[in-house]
């Protein structure tokens, strides 16, 4: 695929981007962060419900996309909540976010057969480092911090997998029954692993904060689905790398509501994933 992102895409993606990043700091803002994972679990599980109630199964070619991605998804939810729990959201995040992005061009190029124009596969490169430069140029992480950036890498390696088979899956299924099945098949694993570990008490855990946590988990569905919508209509590379600018935002987040270290180096490297916007979308 050689064509230009359409700008409609475009606008899809980062109004994605804009709602990932803000799930993302209600989970990590979570007292306890399990609990926060277990309520946008419950959040998918039901809307995933909904939604497989009106567009029923998918095709039968269809079932191996959806459940591998389920699995990869979970994969990636238990990672994601793990990297919350050794590291700083302005760190962690970057890292899980940006790793995508680059992985993703070479597996659409190498085995998926997309072309990219010269300027588009600049511009991915170009976020891709933008976004891993907020991790790095921050100062040179402490030998303390290798599990949190260790778990974050396994993250972004997650969201690589699942971006790809999404981006496959999505022109197997019809795009409403994709997501709903994709969602209801995901959002019971983490509920059930935190009952396992907490048993009887996580009932009363779950009280306190829910509305904020639901919100975060239809926050999560939203985001996520502008980004399946968008797969229909593009190449998977610049929408991976445009869907991750959500990490700018996540440093602003990171920095405005939890007192987290920005600095004027990290401010450098908002403004290359600028300019690699302006690449992946130039007519």
């Amino acid at each position: 695929m050689t064509d230009q992102v359409p700008l409609a895409v475009v606008a899809a993606v980062l109004a994605a981007a804009v709602l990932h990043a803000t799930w993302n700091a209600i989970a990590h803002g979570s007292a306890d962060r399990l609990v926060g994972f277990v309520h946008i679990g419950i959040a998918a599980t039901v809307c995933g419900g909904v939604l497989v109630a009106i567009s029923g199964l998918p095709p039968a070619d269809g079932w191996r996309f959806v459940a591998t991605s389920a699995l990869v998804h979970v994969v990636y939810q238990l990672l994601l909540l793990r990297s919350y729990q050794l590291g700083e959201f302005s760190q962690v995040y970057p890292l899980a976010r940006g790793t995508s992005p680059w992985v993703v061009a070479l597996v659409s190029i190498v085995v998926l057969g997309q072309r990219l124009p010269w300027v588009e596969l600049v511009g991915v490169l170009v976020v891709s480092v933008g976004l891993l430069s907020l991790v790095f140029l921050g100062g040179a992480p402490a030998r303390a911090d290798t599990p949190a950036l260790t778990t974050a890498f396994a993250t972004g390696l997650a969201i690589a997998s699942y971006t790809v088979l999404d981006g496959v899956g999505v022109h197997h299924v019809p795009l409403v029954t994709y997501f709903g099945w994709l969602f209801l098949l995901q959002g019971p694993a983490v509920p059930l692993v935190a009952l396992a570990v907490r048993g009887r008490s996580l009932r009363a855990q779950l009280r306190p904060g829910a509305l904020l946590g639901l919100t975060g988990g239809v926050v999560s569905l939203l985001a996520y689905g502008l980004v399946l919508w968008a797969q229909t209509r593009g190449a998977l590379a610049p929408i991976a790398a445009l869907r991750e600018t959500s990490i700018v935002i996540g440093a602003v987040i990171g920095a405005v509501l939890f007192g987290e270290r920005v600095g004027y180096r990290r401010a450098v490297a908002a403004a290359v994933v600028v300019v690699g916007i302006v690449l992946v979308t130039l007519p």
